[in-house]
């Protein structure tokens, strides 16, 4: 690739009196123009006179590139590919490392077939208009969603300056890694275009060895819709199936055919502090609501029911590629509340409530209850961390409502009223909010009063007024 980008030049006409102004410069380095990657009647693969003297895969140089494909040569569509690039050349005079890949439609490889997205610094993208004569950079960006406008529709995957600069040196062979997201329509095979250049360094046009391929990929057969399985919903807090959410409730939906993969969610799902809606063309909808994912496979998807889910009775689907689920009902309350307590705290027929000590690897529950997993009694006077789901709505320090689907960052509080007992005797809460850095779990850091020794301390709460509903056991001793 052309290491010495040429600055491009480009101008807005603007209705005032100065006329055609330039508005944009944009000056690149170290990284193609969009349009070399080899595909059929766009610009080439950047082997020519004044970009890279040399011949495309010329036979003397002993190089190679390749695409490794998590699921082979297929893909599901709307289904994210993790992709790694490896260009190699064993000749020690290539020192430096650089490729362009897209993806187009096999019936018509002027339409894109899906969308690039960055995981690091080492990749960015390139926008470009069907004629390139407009291009732009979306660069990597922790947290942000790399997009190209309209008019500009073709997509390209490369490495950037960092990336040049981190493989610079290097000899052998060097991979480049980022995600792909085919169309989520079926559009029908593939074909993945990527050219890469074994560089010698030097920034000249000349000592570079460029290598071009073409890979095929086959659409996969989408399979049999979801199916939900009869009383299939529990509660993600693991304290029983049950009929009813809350805006704000995790719950695990079990059935077959839910997905057709088995990933939880990763940073470059997110949107800015927003939870996905959609994990490998999976969606889940609520009264007509879109629920937030955090994990899914072929039996089981984890969703987040959505603020602003109309209470009642309401229908909740499951959508993939091969179709929609049939309705599953499922009643939306204002509140559902519920302290984490999963059966593996279930103790001589007790049930624990989970409770960390401040050190984060503690557990409250008598020593050895379970083994291996470290754990003591709590002391009065002591403070323990206590995790639920579903209590309700959540302002933060200028108290605003803290939608679902939202990493908590900051301080916040409950919106209602919340009191917490052991045996009766009320507890000073420390906090009582969104747990920082997560979605949707709730946080209540409580002081330990003065109570009994033993091991089976009753715990009960009241939400707004209303106790809850499970019996759960901590253990306490001084």
């Amino acid at each position: 690739m052309n290491m010495e980008r040429k600055t491009k030049l480009y101008a807005a006409k603007a209705a005032v009196i100065m006329g055609v102004i330039p508005v944009l410069v944009w000056a690149y380095e170290y990284g193609p123009n969009p349009g070399y990657s080899g595909v059929p009647k766009e610009l080439g693969t950047c082997a020519m006179a004044g970009c890279h003297v040399g011949t495309t895969n010329d036979p003397a140089n002993k190089g190679s590139i390749s695409v490794a494909f998590p699921n082979g040569q297929n893909y599901v569509p709307g289904v994210k590919q993790h992709l790694v690039v490896t260009i190699a050349d064993p000749a020690a005079t290539q020192r430096a490392w650089g490729f362009q890949l897209t993806a187009r439609l096999a019936s018509n490889t002027a339409t894109m077939a899906g969308t690039f997205a960055s995981t690091d610094q080492n990749t960015t993208l390139m926008c470009s208009s069907t004629d390139f004569n407009f291009s732009q950079e979306a660069p990597y960006a922790a947290g942000k969603t790399q997009t190209c406008p309209a008019n500009m529709p073709l997509q390209y995957i490369e490495h950037s300056l960092a990336g040049y600069n981190a493989t610079k040196g290097h000899t052998g062979s060097q991979t480049y890694e980022f995600d792909w997201t085919p169309s989520a329509t079926a559009t029908g095979n593939v074909t993945i275009y990527v050219s890469a250049n074994a560089a010698n360094g030097d920034l000249t046009v000349n000592g570079d060895h460029i290598y071009n391929i073409s890979i095929p990929l086959t659409q996969a057969l989408a399979g049999n819709a979801p199916a939900i399985t009869a009383n299939g919903v529990v509660s993600a807090g693991a304290f029983g199936a049950f009929p009813s959410v809350a805006p704000g409730s995790w719950m695990e939906i079990y059935g077959t055919n839910l997905s057709a993969t088995t990933r939880g969610w990763a940073g470059s799902d997110f949107t800015g502090t927003q939870a996905p809606t959609t994990l490998d063309n999976v969606k889940v909808t609520i009264g007509g609501q879109k629920a937030f994912l955090d994990y899914v496979s072929p039996t089981q998807v984890n969703a987040q029911v959505p603020t602003g889910t109309p209470t009642g009775a309401q229908p909740m689907t499951v959508t993939t590629a091969a179709g929609t689920s049939s309705a599953y009902t499922i009643t939306v309350n204002a509140l559902e509340p519920g302290l984490l307590a999963p059966v593996t705290f279930a103790v001589g027929g007790k049930q624990y409530v989970v409770a960390q000590f401040s050190d984060g690897v503690t557990y409250v529950l008598p020593p050895n209850a379970i083994p291996g997993l470290p754990a003591r009694q709590a002391k009065p006077g002591e403070t323990i961390i206590i995790y639920g789901i579903g209590f309700g709505p959540v302002l933060d320090s200028g108290n605003q409502n803290i939608p679902a689907g939202t990493i908590a960052l900051g301080s916040n509080k409950l919106a209602d009223s919340f009191s917490m007992s052991f045996a009766g005797t009320a507890a000073v809460l420390g906090y009582a909010g969104l747990a920082p850095n997560y979605v949707g779990l709730y946080q209540f850091n409580v002081v330990v009063p003065n109570v009994a020794n033993s091991d089976l301390v009753p715990l009960s709460y009241t939400l707004n007024g209303a106790g809850g509903s499970q019996t759960l056991f901590t253990a306490v001793h001084n």
